[in-house]
């Protein structure tokens, strides 16, 4: 789902909602998102899972062209880890249970 698709499901879920109110909205929570992670704070949506940042230390890498070492600097990366009932939601829908079960 893109971004503009979750806007659409947003505007017509709730007919009340203009679809620029709808963008509007989208655009408030994941740019308040990203503001979070950005200062390294973690955040947890119940049911649906946790975003927080990852660090990676520095490392010695290749260039694949090359093949000379290089210096790889220490990264901060998000890191996205779904819920319980995100994983069993997805689960059910990738494997129905069977009759007997």
């Amino acid at each position: 789902m893109t971004k503009s698709e979750l806007i659409s499901s947003l505007a017509s879920s709730y007919p009340q909602l203009l679809a620029k109110d709808a963008e509007l909205t989208v655009k408030t929570i994941l740019d308040t998102l990203t503001a979070a992670l950005a200062e390294g704070q973690r955040i947890e949506i119940r049911g649906f899972g946790s975003f927080g940042v990852n660090v990676r230390p520095p490392r010695v890498g290749r260039n694949p062209r090359s093949g000379e070492q290089v210096m790889v600097q220490e990264k901060r990366v998000p890191h996205f880890k779904a819920g319980k009932e995100l994983r069993e939601r997805v689960d059910i829908v990738a494997h129905p249970p069977m009759d007997g079960d």
